[in-house]
């Protein structure tokens, strides 16, 4: 395993612009990495899978990062303002983020999400005081990004549009915070970082930072099989609109997981681990085992983006 002594933190230049920001919103980010004990059994002694519990951000995701500093830079630039509406397209997640930051902020939030998402998730927006359109549920995100379009060309001066698949400052939540975190929480020991996508903000950002530290890192994506397999927060890239922000270049591989598998692992983790996760979250966990299963020595590190609290309804946990 290739190792370095360099334990330089590049510290995020546009931190002195930012406003005070609200007591609840500090609370976002420095989440455990936990490190699997049971599903990990067979692997070689050498080999560790650890995990990043993002649930453990105030909004219950890992997209309260990029949500809050999409909105802080937004309002650095003077994009966004008390009057101006925040409107995305979100499979949830996002959404949420976005509405806990405009409730504790004071902005108006709408949200744009395919219409099958989760029971739990709509409620959850909508707790915060999100507004909610839906798209055709069949389009998926990818029907929402389009209808997002559609109503911000129809008011371009109304909503603060922060587009969170094109949008640099989703990336760089990750790259100046989350990617520090494990880097510090493993003591520079991680040799693969493993991340599903979905904007891929999570996945861009960390890598990128991962390998200015130690360029040996392996960075390994994470898909739905095909266009068919419906894993809620991932994008199956080759049939959807990609994100301006993913670069393919940036991984060493990938990994390509079914619902089925991500489905089994899910309830494999909350019985065997105690770990109740959403189904991305599952997909990242099969994946990582996958490639752990081809080492001889290494240490794994992924993100669960979720807990399964919002998945409740689907009944894939009876």
């Amino acid at each position: 395993m290739t190792t370095t002594t360099a334990r330089v933190i590049t510290p995020d230049p546009t931190l002195w612009r930012q406003p005070a920001r609200p007591a609840i919103l500090q609370q976002i980010g420095n989440t455990p990495l936990l490190r699997l004990e049971r599903v990990t059994a067979g692997l070689p002694s050498g080999v560790q899978v650890h995990a990043k519990a993002e649930w453990f951000n105030p909004g219950g995701s890992v997209k309260d990062r990029p949500a809050l500093r999409m909105i802080e830079q937004a309002e650095a630039r003077g994009e966004l303002h008390p009057g101006k509406a925040i409107l995305d397209a979100t499979s949830g997640n996002t959404g949420i983020g976005y509405a806990l930051v405009g409730a504790a902020k004071g902005y108006r939030v709408i949200l744009v999400m395919p219409e099958n998402v989760s029971e739990e998730r709509k409620q959850i927006a909508r707790a915060y005081g999100a507004e909610l359109v839906f798209s055709e549920g069949l389009e998926g995100a990818d029907g929402a990004i389009r209808l997002a379009r559609e109503m911000i060309a129809a008011h371009p001066g109304r909503y603060y549009y922060p587009n969170q698949y094109d949008n640099d400052d989703n990336w760089l939540a990750h790259y100046h915070g989350t990617a520090n975190e494990i880097w510090r929480q493993t003591r520079g020991r991680v040799t693969h970082f493993v991340a599903a996508i979905g904007t891929s903000g999570t996945f861009m950002g960390v890598s990128r930072r991962l390998r200015e530290l130690n360029p040996a890192i392996q960075m390994i994506t994470v898909e739905p099989e095909d266009e068919l397999q419906a894993i809620e927060g991932m994008k199956h890239m080759a049939t959807a609109i990609v994100p301006k922000i993913y670069d393919f270049g940036q991984k060493n591989g990938e990994v390509l997981v079914t619902a089925e598998q991500a489905w089994v692992m899910a309830r494999r983790l909350v019985r065997e681990e105690g770990l109740f996760v959403g189904f991305s979250a599952a997909a990242a966990i099969h994946a990582s085992l996958e490639v752990a299963r081809g080492l001889d020595h290494g240490l794994v590190v992924t993100i669960l983006p979720d807990n399964g609290a919002k998945y409740v309804s689907l009944g894939l946990f009876g």
